[in-house]
């Protein structure tokens, strides 16, 4: 750890970890959507919509913050980047869910439970590490596993387009799926960009 000698702005640790919080209330959301009817789909879209815009804000004041403070706790383009990469993460999740209810989707392709649940788990390992930014302490093995579940939405992302281009579905529908899932293997992505980012905050830290 550098040694300093001026004191560093801490509220940056707790906006990152609301910030995280505030994503695993959106994989939650993504999990609800999976076993609701299309009728009950509108409202999880709306939940969905507010925690998008709760994370704006959350994303807004951690600029706020970094714009006003002379002392940050690490260096002012990492902070930057991860808050925009959270922010990025929320975005993506709240658009797959707009997706479903605008395009109409009857039932989602078999292997999109499998990109959620994959985006849960990463969701729930993120809000782990944030508070861990405090001490840079125990985030050698959350940057590790979420790259190997990033690398694991990959090959289930594959296996979906694959899936969608077999013929089962007319042209109007593959457009559809297709859309969504990429939009949800954007958010494995994202996640992606805030391990890195917290590793290479970590690398400078040490």
């Amino acid at each position: 750890m550098r040694f300093r000698l001026t004191p560093r702005e801490t509220s940056f640790y707790d906006m990152f970890a609301a910030s995280a919080d505030n994503i695993v209330t959106g994989s939650k959301l993504l999990m609800e959507l999976l076993g609701a009817d299309a009728s009950a789909r509108a409202e999880i879209a709306d939940r969905m919509r507010a925690a998008e815009h709760a994370g704006d804000d959350a994303t807004h004041a951690i600029f706020h913050q970094l714009n006003s403070s002379f002392i940050t706790p690490f260096d002012r383009e990492d902070i930057y980047s991860l808050a925009g990469s959270l922010d990025d993460i929320m975005d993506f999740m709240e658009e797959a869910v707009d997706l479903v209810v605008l395009y109409q989707v009857e039932e989602l392709p078999k292997g999109v439970e499998q990109q959620i649940e994959v985006l849960a788990r990463a969701a729930e390992l993120t809000a782990e590490a944030m508070p861990n930014l405090r001490t840079m302490t125990n985030l050698t093995e959350y940057w590790i596993e979420v790259n190997r579940l990033e690398n694991q939405a990959d090959q289930i992302h594959r296996k979906l387009l694959a899936q969608l281009f077999n013929g089962k579905y007319d042209a109007i529908e593959v457009l559809k799926l297709k859309q969504i899932v990429d939009v949800l293997e954007e958010a494995a992505d994202a996640f992606e960009h805030v391990a890195n980012t917290v590793e290479t905050i970590a690398v400078k830290e040490s």
